[in-house]
């Protein structure tokens, strides 16, 4: 598919069908079964799910050129949303909320990069073109052009915040 090829450059910054890829990375190869929309696809999507623990939701709402870094144990909410060029590392958990002020599965804009065992969780927004710091805890609005760190989260205005962090960005 188009956002497969889209998904893809973003490892290869090539607009063809990574082939070499494809057969050497599993992160690559699980964005093509995610990208499926048949029996085939589902079923190899379940099987590296368990083997590599990627759980991105079959409801996800998923922008083109989504990256999976060290791609092991990543979670994504059925009913997030993520923009365009999202990078999310290992041990990522974009999670929803079912009680509070902040009920809800998070929205992640463009250009957001999500580093190692980060918790994004809530009816909360992130911003376009934002760092959130590896373990770092989000659970409120993130404006734009903007760095997370910690827990509870600090943001750090940054107009460059992912300059150098978005490879091939699409």
């Amino acid at each position: 598919t188009s956002t497969f090829i889209q998904d893809s450059f973003r490892y290869t910054g090539s607009h063809s069908f990574p082939l070499k890829q494809f057969l050497s990375n599993h992160a690559v190869r699980y964005l093509f079964f995610l990208r499926q929309q048949n029996p085939v696809a589902r079923l190899c999507r379940k099987h590296m799910q368990t083997k590599y623990g990627l759980e991105i939701g079959n409801g996800s709402n998923i922008g083109p050129g989504l990256y999976l870094g060290h791609a092991h144990s990543i979670t994504v909410n059925p009913r997030a949303r993520l923009g365009k060029n999202c990078n999310l590392h290992k041990g990522v958990t974009i999670g929803q909320e079912n009680r509070g002020e902040r009920i809800g599965a998070p929205v992640i804009g463009d250009n957001v990069w999500v580093g190692t065992n980060a918790v994004v969780v809530g009816g909360i927004t992130v911003g376009d073109n934002v760092l959130i710091a590896p373990n770092a805890f989000v659970n409120q609005d993130i404006p734009p052009h903007s760095i997370v760190i910690g827990n509870p989260a600090r943001i750090i205005p940054s107009p460059d915040a992912t300059l150098g962090y978005i490879n091939n960005p699409i």
